[in-house]
């Protein structure tokens, strides 16, 4: 195992009865977010110049899955804070040492060009406002995606399309705004954030489409957008498989109402499990295959073609849908004792379809997919 998966690994115990405390808390209380990154989790994707793990992009989706099958939304925050710390490896070296130099430092944020960027000298100036501000509460930094401005339209970039850049704030800068008030993932503290005339430097943003990556190494060479939607896998794969823990253990001992058997003794439920289990090992193994395959290519200093990266963004999609149908089904079969609030599967059921809803892994990734797989002309900056 790597480093970050023990990291993982020995974490995820503490999570133990904590997701009602989560849950009711609408964020993820700060002890988790400072413990994980003082177990250097929110770091597998920083660069080892910079002290962190450069992970292998299987060991990012391991460590997030191992948290997932604790607590969905605490990996959910864990995916969005490691991820946005590829940003390290894209800033000049001195605003990645301010920002990622700490070892317990953390900065989430939203890649959605919902601010504008105001060109003045050397600087930005930024106004915006962002939905989906995972793990933000915790977090020193805070990046929003923004339009650079060429007076009142965006400036275009050099693909022809409005220029775009994510910005990183310090936490001081920015205000939350109450609005997580929702049936899944509550515990991610994904509420809206949002700037003002803030200036910040050009030299502290980022463009995942239009920058070339400071570091060399074969991490940074993997599709950015890839791991984005991959990571958002991990959650779903490690919450369906926390499901499955909680329905064998619900089968095991349950006895429907006027009956001598368990749950587990009944034939549909046997089939129905069998079922899940199988639709759960069959996504994650393409899962693992389509991260493989792509690796392969980074490692040997290769582009990853279209073809690899559309298979990616395809396991990544087809595993959180997956996940949630599984959810879905084991909620339905536990019966009427799923719907209270002290049955794990009423939460694996709600996280796993808010999970469905992010961009990355939405219904239309699966067209952008089956364009590059049938060899259409595709628009790919995403994949």
């Amino acid at each position: 195992m790597t480093d970050i998966v023990t990291a993982a690994h020995d974490f995820a115990p503490s999570l133990a009865g904590r997701s009602d405390e989560i849950e009711s808390a609408r964020r993820l209380p700060p002890d988790i977010a400072q413990g994980m990154a003082k177990a250097g989790l929110f770091r597998a994707l920083v660069p080892k110049s910079l002290g962190g793990h450069e992970a292998r992009p299987d060991a990012l989706a391991e460590m997030i899955e191992m948290i997932a099958r604790a607590d969905a939304s605490t990996a959910w925050c864990l995916m969005i804070g490691s991820t946005t710390a590829l940003n390290a490896a894209y800033l000049p070296l001195d605003e990645a040492r301010t920002i990622y130099g700490a070892p317990d430092a953390i900065a989430c944020g939203v890649y959605a060009p919902l601010g504008r960027a105001i060109p003045d000298g050397d600087d930005y100036i930024v106004t915006g406002r962002w939905a989906w501000g995972s793990g933000t509460q915790n977090a020193h930094w805070i990046a929003g995606g923004a339009f650079v401005m060429d007076g009142e339209k965006p400036a275009l970039g050099p693909d022809g399309a409005p220029y775009q850049r994510m910005i990183m704030f310090k936490a001081e800068d920015v205000t939350f705004h109450d609005t997580w008030h929702v049936m899944g993932l509550k515990g991610t503290g994904s509420l809206d954030f949002s700037v003002e005339g803030v200036r910040v430097p050009k030299s502290r943003s980022v463009s995942l489409i239009h920058d070339k990556p400071r570091e060399s190494g074969p991490l940074y060479r993997f599709p950015p957008f890839g791991l984005l939607g991959m990571g958002i896998a991990a959650v779903a794969l490690g919450n369906a498989a926390g499901a499955l823990d909680s329905f064998r253990d619900l089968a095991t001992s349950k006895k429907p109402a006027a009956s001598r058997r368990t749950l587990a003794e009944r034939a549909h439920t046997q089939m129905t499990f069998a079922e899940s289990f199988a639709a759960h090992a069959g996504a994650r193994a393409f899962y693992y295959a389509a991260i493989a395959d792509a690796w392969s290519d980074a490692e040997a200093g290769n582009a990853i073609s279209l073809d690899k990266r559309a298979k990616l963004r395809l396991a990544a999609t087809h595993a959180t849908r997956t996940c949630a149908k599984i959810c879905s089904d084991l909620h339905d079969l536990a019966g009427g004792s799923a719907v209270y609030l002290n049955n794990p599967l009423q939460r694996r059921f709600r996280d796993s379809h808010v999970m469905t809803q992010h961009m990355m892994v939405a219904p239309p990734t699966l067209e952008v997919a089956g364009r590059a797989l049938l060899g259409l002309p595709t628009e790919d900056s995403m994949l």
